[in-house]
């Protein structure tokens, strides 16, 4: 089908072109996937279909005025979000965008890394509140925009820097408390950049699985 725009593969998916679909999955499974892989383990692959099968859902709500790629990290978002709230019992009183993915004593366990570093710094970000952490990851493993994180969090946009600036001072103090010896904390702070996109590229590759089914328009 070649490099066809991201909505329309989306509407022909929608409209029961399964080729159109597995097309969409298969350009955007990997980020996807990545954006799961540290914040739940094993129900990660039933995240994931649901996510693709939620912007066919909420396809007539999206106007386009941002990225396909945007839309759907928004639409991932409120999977975890509503994910996290069914795993914390439906407390009323839990704000679930400050809790963290450490407080679910979850292991995730879909990136394989190598180095010290490497570990301290996912174990770190998972004890971000979850849309600190969501912002950081986006910013650095996706390469996006402040304005489209801005949209996939619901925002501002002029509060994402501020955002991003106390995502990186809470990890810095994460790094510094879980850390086995300061030399650890201090390689990873030192290198921060390439220690994260170090990781970014830890996603296993042979995870791939298919499109989620879907029959078309009724």
């Amino acid at each position: 089908m070649g490099r066809a725009a991201d909505l329309e593969l989306l509407d022909a998916w929608r409209g029961g072109d399964g080729a159109a679909g597995e097309a969409l999955f298969d350009r955007y499974f990997e980020s996807v996937y990545r954006f799961f892989g540290n914040k739940v383990g094993r129900d990660i692959d039933e995240l994931v279909q649901q996510t693709f099968l939620g912007c066919l859902e909420a396809r007539d709500r999206f106007r386009g005025d941002a990225s396909f790629r945007t839309f759907l990290f928004a639409v991932a978002r409120k999977q975890i979000l509503r994910y996290r709230e069914g795993r914390f019992g439906g407390r009323a009183s839990e704000s679930f965008q400050d809790s963290r993915v450490a407080d679910l004593d979850a292991t995730p366990t879909q990136f394989v890394v190598e180095r010290q570093e490497q570990a301290l710094l996912l174990r770190a970000l998972r004890r971000l509140p979850l849309d600190l952490q969501i912002a950081v990851e986006l910013f650095y493993w996706e390469e996006m925009r402040s304005a489209d994180i801005a949209e996939v969090l619901e925002i501002p946009h002029g509060t994402v820097r501020s955002r991003l600036r106390r995502a990186r001072s809470l990890l810095r103090t994460h790094i510094e408390e879980l850390a086995e010896n300061p030399e650890l904390a201090a390689s990873t702070l030192g290198d921060f950049d390439r220690w994260m996109q170090a990781v970014q590229r830890a996603l296993p590759a042979e995870d791939r699985h298919a499109a989620p089914e879907h029959s078309g328009e009724a």
